[in-house]
């Protein structure tokens, strides 16, 4: 596809070979243009990322969980990703699952997943049902079941008999293949859910300013100081969708535009909120509307480290500081500046907190 972001039409470059002809198209013409072209990038480079990924394999057993937590607060702490740290030759191998939030998809972790492999890490972004290009109609998705699949079905698949096939360049390399879930907003039930199922192919999850609630609690509940009980919200939002029929309970949610754009995207770069409006689609409501059943065994076994997002409009900062409270991580990073998406408006202060995380022994 190249590296152009703009993509001027031949219409544009012949009529009258004029140079004022081609400086006189409408800038919403060009923003079409960008959008359309940011999008296909975005999607390409998720895709290729997934594909590659089908490559490799690992796991890793879980460490038990800290009982002390500590903070660091970044802002943007360098300009230049290869810029790295002395550490990063302990990273190569190590496999980073990228799990998104409530309407996006793969393809918003676009900078992440370049930054991740740049550093020597195997990123690999999914889609989660009826997300990002996945066909599933978001109206049949009732369960958080049937939302986590695709992460699910991944991770399940990354057996021993695959790993075995890469003993001899693990050993060549000192390379140990580990599994680091990283999830978005919603996507940390999906996250919470993977642990419970797989605690022993799970090394380290990171909850970036995500639903990491409690055992018994629903996703759904990290919002209802803003925006009242799920029972009040199903029966009054506008912003839901009945698809199968009014007699029936909501299916999905979808804000509006505008609403999108002060949530989310208050810090981000307008290239980023545009390739958003483009990509975004219906949240299902069935899997934030159910309780997690999270055991100290399972759950419980795997490392949890939260990173707060200091500007965050769509998960105010003190309902993280809530979530962290009443299920405490391993450990607690701060990122100032940050709005709902810090895969768009802090994407370097975020990947160097996830290369922290991922070289702790």
């Amino acid at each position: 596809m190249g590296n152009r972001f703009i993509c001027m039409s031949k219409k544009d470059t012949k009529v009258n070979g004029s140079k004022s002809k081609r400086l006189g198209k409408s800038q919403r013409k060009l923003l079409e243009d960008e959008e359309v072209a940011l999008h296909r990038r975005a999607l390409s480079m998720a895709l290729h990322q997934h594909q590659l990924s089908q490559r490799f394999d690992g796991g890793s057993m879980s460490r038990r969980v800290g009982s002390t937590s500590r903070r660091r607060t970044l802002s943007d702490p360098f300009s230049n990703s290869k810029q790295a740290p002395d550490f990063l030759e302990n990273l190569k191998g190590k496999r980073v699952v990228l799990v998104h939030g409530e309407g996006f998809g793969a393809w918003c972790w676009y900078k992440s997943i370049a930054s991740l492999e740049e550093s020597g890490l195997l990123p690999v972004a999914l889609d989660l049902s009826g997300s990002g290009i996945d066909t599933t109609d978001t109206n049949s998705i009732a369960t958080l079941a049937d939302y986590s699949k695709p992460l699910i079905s991944y991770i399940g698949n990354l057996s021993d008999d695959e790993k075995a096939k890469f003993s001899n360049n693990v050993k060549a390399y000192g390379v140990y293949f580990q599994v680091i879930l990283i999830g978005h907003g919603c996507g940390g039930a999906s996250v919470s859910y993977a642990m419970e199922q797989f605690p022993q192919k799970i090394s380290k999850a990171i909850f970036v300013c995500a639903t990491m609630v409690s055992s018994g609690q629903k996703p759904f509940d990290v919002f209802s100081e803003e925006l009242g009980s799920s029972e009040d919200f199903m029966k009054e939002s506008k912003f839901l969708s009945h698809g199968n029929g009014t007699e029936n309970p909501p299916t999905s949610f979808m804000l509006e535009r505008q609403h999108m754009k002060a949530l989310y995207f208050n810090q981000s770069p307008l290239k980023d909120m545009a390739l958003a409006m483009v990509s975004m689609r219906p949240v299902p409501l069935g899997p934030i509307m159910e309780k997690l059943a999270l055991s100290p065994e399972k759950y419980g076994s795997v490392r949890r480290f939260f990173i707060q997002t200091l500007d965050d409009r769509a998960l105010s900062p003190d309902v993280q500081e809530k979530l962290v409270r009443d299920n405490p991580p391993e450990a607690v990073y701060n990122i100032k500046g940050s709005d709902h998406c810090p895969f768009f408006s802090k994407p370097q202060s975020l990947h160097k907190i996830i290369l922290e995380i991922a070289q702790k022994p």
